[in-house]
């Protein structure tokens, strides 16, 4: 029996705002994009010929969306700003990373990995982009 791997996509869109602390030009201004993440998941079909249902890859990703939403993602190291967003009681997001593209997709795609996946996906990636032609993308290989 040959064996194949299938791929299934969906895409996820959410407003927040970062700061990159060690930038030199505007970006370490206070500033926020409209994010877009495309996730893809790979691995053979099930018995129903899926990888996976979509309404169940919805089910995975919007509780981390609806997490970022109308948030500030901030670094753990930045902690003027935590405060700062903490004391005029701010929706917050700390992350142990700079608020990069890179470590985005990769903080996204970590958290995916956290669900209940089925155990037919064998691959996770995050397409994220922060604004209509800039992107990085992050994959792990179960």
């Amino acid at each position: 029996m040959n064996s194949f791997i299938m791929k299934v996509a969906k895409e996820f869109k959410w407003e927040m705002g970062h700061r990159l602390q060690f930038h030199k030009g505007r970006c370490k201004n206070l500033h926020g994009h409209s994010y877009r993440a495309i996730v893809e998941l790979e691995g053979e079909l099930n018995q129903n010929g899926m990888v996976i249902d979509f309404y169940d890859l919805t089910q995975i990703v919007n509780p981390l969306i609806d997490e970022l939403d109308h948030s500030f993602l901030c670094d753990r190291a930045d902690s003027e700003l935590t405060e700062t967003l903490k004391k005029l009681n701010s929706k917050i997001v700390i992350i142990d990373s700079s608020t990069t593209a890179e470590n985005i997709a990769k903080y996204l795609t970590e958290k995916i990995l956290e669900t209940n996946l089925p155990k037919n996906i064998s691959r996770v990636s995050v397409k994220l982009f922060e604004t209509e032609d800039s992107f990085a993308e992050y994959s792990k290989t179960i």
